[in-house]
């Protein structure tokens, strides 16, 4: 699955809603509000948790990612060693990252393109995308119905 900076992963785009999200996946393995109200789908299968904003209309947002076969700029990310991982995103001109540790955890945050590397280990296990928001303050949704 191939993932579209600042736009979504595969055929998700941000700014769907969750009846788009179903038509293209069929019904999520779960489905369930967090406690700001916004409502989560999870695909088993897939590997990634979707996060529908309660705050706009439902509209997907944010999606966490960790199949292995995930693909960012031609690369596969999940399973490399992190200094691997950013190594291959700086040849694509992605260098900047704010880096946040809890635990065993490391993220790497890029906020150009709102993302983050998630590591245990120094392994990248998952990958986190939100829609972009633009110079008016705004969610800059993807997906036109």
């Amino acid at each position: 699955m191939k993932i579209n900076l600042k736009n979504g992963i595969d055929k998700l785009l941000f700014g769907m809603k969750q009846n788009d999200v179903i038509a293209l996946y069929g019904k999520p393995n779960r489905n369930y509000k967090d406690e700001d109200e916004n409502v989560i789908f999870t695909y088993n299968s897939l590997k990634m948790r979707l996060t529908f904003y309660q705050e706009e209309e439902l509209k997907l947002g944010y999606i966490v990612a960790s199949d292995r076969n995930l693909e960012l700029l031609g690369h596969t990310i999940i399973g490399k060693k992190n200094s691997e991982a950013k190594k291959e995103l700086a040849t694509k001109g992605i260098t900047k990252f704010t880096q946040e540790s809890f635990d065993t955890f490391e993220n790497y945050f890029n906020e150009d393109n709102w993302f983050i590397l998630q590591t245990e280990f120094e392994e990248v296990v998952k990958f986190e995308i939100g829609a972009i928001i633009n110079a008016k303050d705004e969610f800059d949704w993807k997906f036109k119905k």
